[in-house]
């Protein structure tokens, strides 16, 4: 079962790209959080990065922070080991931590199973947004919708996000 609209987010404590161990804790002086479930290999995934490297560093100053966390099978699926997260996190610039849960445990507990799969929580940490990061994966200058952006936008100037779902979109996440 997926968390729902208004439901805090779960605790995690996972290693990163950057060598470091990171925590949901880490993050609590940031108004809003997006915890995006990603991987290397996945099309939509790869569609999408840059798209989410920008939304981090458009917002980076109004205290927003996306984390990605990739938590597919490495034995059927070895381009999503760790070392090879830490090569394309150099590749794209990710100016957001990447995360590995190799227990999967985190996906699990908020009941993601897509790849990229978005979950926007607000300062006390409640959710918000659920779904996909915009809605054309393809082509970033098609994009009519950018759900993540307007619901980022919404929050930061106390509003309700103007969609607070949408079905994510992409590859499932690879479960042991």
């Amino acid at each position: 079962m997926s968390l729902r609209i208004g439901d805090k987010a779960i605790p995690f404590k996972l290693p990163g790209v950057d060598d470091k161990t990171h925590a949901l804790s880490d993050y609590d002086d940031k108004p809003l959080l997006a915890i995006i479930f990603s991987c290397n290999h996945c099309p939509y995934v790869r569609a999408w990065e840059d798209r989410m490297v920008q939304i981090q560093a458009d917002y980076a100053d109004k205290g927003v922070q996306l984390i990605a966390i990739n938590a597919n099978d490495v034995k059927k699926y070895p381009d999503d080991s760790f070392e090879n997260m830490k090569i394309r996190a150099a590749e794209k610039g990710f100016n957001f931590p990447y995360l590995y849960d190799e227990s999967q445990e985190t996906p699990r507990a908020y009941g993601a199973t897509r790849t990229p799969e978005v979950f926007l929580f607000d300062a006390e940490r409640r959710l918000r947004y659920h779904g996909a990061i915009d809605d054309n994966f393809e082509n970033p200058a098609a994009v009519k919708e950018p759900y993540l952006r307007d619901a980022i936008e919404a929050l930061l100037a106390g509003k309700e996000p103007p969609v607070d779902w949408t079905p994510p979109v992409g590859c499932t996440i690879k479960w042991k």
